[in-house]
């Protein structure tokens, strides 16, 4: 009886039934990923892309698993896309529908040595990276403040905490939403909001197709790693479904690296050589 007992409260702390989540950038990749873990812990969805087309068939997909899903056109550039985002929750609040969650995951990258980034990179990447997560974060954080309770999920990377040449903006950008990530956790918990940061580390997506095609180059990865693989999607479902949940409710303000082992040394290989 007890083992049962024990079995339920387990199954009810990460139960989002209930809930809505708001992913971005769920057109491709990870975001869609992250929605799916979420859908298939209960939660309805929220999905946005620059072109909702992109993401029909996906929404399609999540609905077939019993989820209300809406999509939203979004550009996390643009602050008048992140303005009518802003207005349309305050629609969806008015009619008694909440966002409990939001996973800021749009992002993008541009690999160059750094003597070769331009300053339309660097605005690139930081706009879409830093600025869009913090005021998408802000729009989605509003209705979560009046009601006082809301899970704020930053997408983060191995990055956050580690430096590699060639991802200079990048590097910045998600060691920014890291920083953002503590300091958001400060100024929303009194309104019982939770903001942490999933920082995965290297995974194959489309951003880095080109790198995993390169057997040698994933040889060099991999002798880094301690688990001795890159991550799979799948390796995130739990931390994001964790972090969204109540089974985190006690924790905010913090980076949870999904990496494999490679942030606890990444010159292990190099020094193994010498």
């Amino acid at each position: 009886m007890t083992d049962a007992r024990e079995r339920t409260l387990a199954e009810n702390l990460f139960d989002l039934s209930g809930r809505t989540a708001l992913v971005t950038g769920a057109s491709r990749g990870l975001g869609q990923y992250f929605a799916r873990a979420l859908a298939r812990a209960g939660a309805d969805l929220i999905l946005t892309s620059r072109r909702c087309g992109d993401i029909a068939a996906f929404a399609r997909e999540m609905e077939a698993l019993g989820r209300r899903v809406r999509t939203v056109d979004l550009d996390v550039r643009g602050r008048e896309s992140i303005e009518r985002l802003g207005a349309t929750l305050d629609g969806l609040d008015a009619a008694g529908e909440r966002v409990d969650i939001l996973v800021n995951n749009a992002g993008c990258n541009v690999r160059k040595a750094a003597l070769e980034v331009s300053w339309e990179d660097w605005n690139l990447v930081l706009d879409t990276n830093l600025r869009g997560s913090f005021f998408v974060a802000q729009q989605v954080a509003r209705g979560m403040a009046r009601r006082g309770y809301g899970r704020v999920i930053n997408i983060g990377s191995v990055t956050s905490v580690a430096g590699y040449a060639g991802l200079g903006p990048y590097c910045a950008s998600r060691g920014g939403i890291r920083q953002l990530t503590m300091s958001l956790a400060d100024d929303w918990g009194r309104y019982g909001i939770t903001v942490n940061c999933l920082a995965p580390g290297w995974f194959r997506t489309a951003q880095n197709q080109a790198m995993y095609e390169d057997p040698e180059w994933v040889e060099y990865l991999v002798d880094r790693i301690p688990l001795k693989r890159a991550g799979e999607p799948h390796d995130l479902d739990g931390a994001v479904v964790f972090l969204a949940s109540e089974a985190s409710r006690y924790v905010t303000g913090q980076t949870l690296l999904v990496d494999g082992g490679i942030s606890t040394g990444a010159m292990r290989a190099t020094r193994r050589e010498k």
